[in-house]
């Protein structure tokens, strides 16, 4: 079994390390989720405008505990993005798809 880090206690860092072709990134807008008992599948995709095939840039595996994480994290940095930026609209056709 290969061994297992803790993360840090909080407050302290990570240093993470990227290549160069990571650490350009990749444009997603849309996201694709699917679950089973015990992990989450986060399929990235690019939907082009007139195009009905979006293609899959990126797919994240997440166990449950990481990705309530991820939803917290995700939660406070868009309240910290709107008392810095204003409130981000949403419109309906901008309502997640569930199915």
């Amino acid at each position: 079994m290969a061994d297992q880090k803790m993360p840090p206690p909080e407050g302290q860092h990570i240093q993470l390390q990227l290549d160069d072709v990571l650490s350009q990134g990749v444009y997603s807008n849309i996201v694709l989720l699917n679950h089973s008992e015990n992990e989450f599948v986060f399929d990235f995709a690019y939907l082009q405008p007139a195009n009905p095939v979006a293609r899959v840039r990126a797919r994240v595996i997440s166990s449950p505990r990481h990705t309530k994480r991820l939803l917290r994290a995700l939660q406070k940095n868009v309240e910290r993005y709107e008392e810095r930026f204003g409130t981000i609209e949403v419109s309906g056709e901008d309502e997640p798809i569930v199915h």
